[in-house]
């Protein structure tokens, strides 16, 4: 498997090397000295207990606001997610072209539960299951907060990092404080992108395309563009466009409802052939749809 660049440049050997430490616990039988161990199924001999459940989180890493436009907050996608079962769920190769595909490029990549507990403890090594933490030095206007959510050893910790892909090495932009966790964090990040090279032999599976079943889809007024006309799409549901989901509070324009079953499959099959300038028609009247597909963890707007 291709190595993946998660958000950030790879870190110094050091931080690396505090990772690649407690990985190799892992391996040998079980979290590092200090760890605690868990209970349940996921956790009987000492490994660190998570959910089991194909829908429930375990870990994920996204992204937070930053100076980017708001159609953008609404498609955007966790970088980075791990199910209870051992699937893992990244952003696929995009399209360097404009406008690009209505859906986006997702993967799913099967982890056993050897390498789920390799990943969670190089996580505890991090810093991530200490409870909630956020490191926000304003090193630099408007950049991005990344979010790592963690839910294990009973409990869902949220550490939150401004600006963590800023600096050279990355985590490093600002002053000096916080620079150790947020340097475990970024070196946390960066190894999430090649998990073949640290994880046991023989724990990560085949990577495929990701199928969701579910959809949010967000209907905006239509804005066109002269220079790029685009072919129209029927909307192929029996409700409305006018009248699908619910106005966004922050956002009474943008109304937000979710699909799924038959109703999914007809809009996704749509989507197969649009991409995110084209023109959605609804008893008339032309609307822009950005489609966002959901987690097997996500069933909301």
């Amino acid at each position: 498997m291709k190595a993946k660049r998660i958000g950030v440049t790879t870190m110094g050997l050091t931080v690396l090397a505090v990772l690649a430490a407690g990985c190799g616990r892992v391996n040998d039988g079980g979290p590092g000295a200090g760890g605690s161990a868990g209970s349940g199924p996921s956790g009987a001999g000492g490994a660190i207990s998570h959910p089991t459940g194909t829908d429930e989180l375990v870990l994920r890493v996204e992204y937070q606001g930053g100076f980017v436009p708001y159609e953008f907050t609404l498609s955007s996608m966790p970088i980075w997610s791990l199910l209870g079962d051992g699937t893992v769920i990244t952003q696929g190769p995009q399209i360097e072209i404009y406008p690009q595909p209505a859906l986006p490029s997702l993967n799913s990549t099967p982890i056993t539960e050897d390498g789920v507990q390799a990943i969670l403890e190089a996580a505890r090594q991090a810093g991530l299951m200490d409870g909630d933490a956020t490191y926000g030095d304003q090193c630099i206007a408007d950049a991005a907060t990344t979010v790592f959510t963690t839910n294990a050893n009973g409990s869902t910790s949220v550490v939150s990092a401004y600006a963590l892909d800023v600096g050279e090495p990355a985590g490093s932009c600002g002053s000096k404080v916080d620079t150790k966790a947020r340097a475990k964090l970024a070196a946390f990040q960066a190894s999430l992108g090649d998990l073949t090279s640290w994880l046991p032999q023989g724990s990560v599976g085949e990577e495929t395309p990701f199928e969701p079943t579910e959809m949010r889809v967000y209907v905006l007024p239509y804005q066109r563009d002269p220079e790029l006309p685009q072919e129209a799409v029927d909307w192929p549901l029996s409700t409305p466009l006018s009248a699908f989901g619910e106005p966004l509070a922050d956002q009474p324009e943008t109304r937000c409802g979710v699909v799924a079953g038959d109703e999914f499959e007809q809009v996704f099959g749509a989507a197969q052939r649009t991409n995110q300038l084209t023109p959605w028609v609804s008893e008339g009247t032309k609307y822009r749809l950005i489609l966002r597909p959901l987690l097997p963890d996500e069933h909301t707007c």
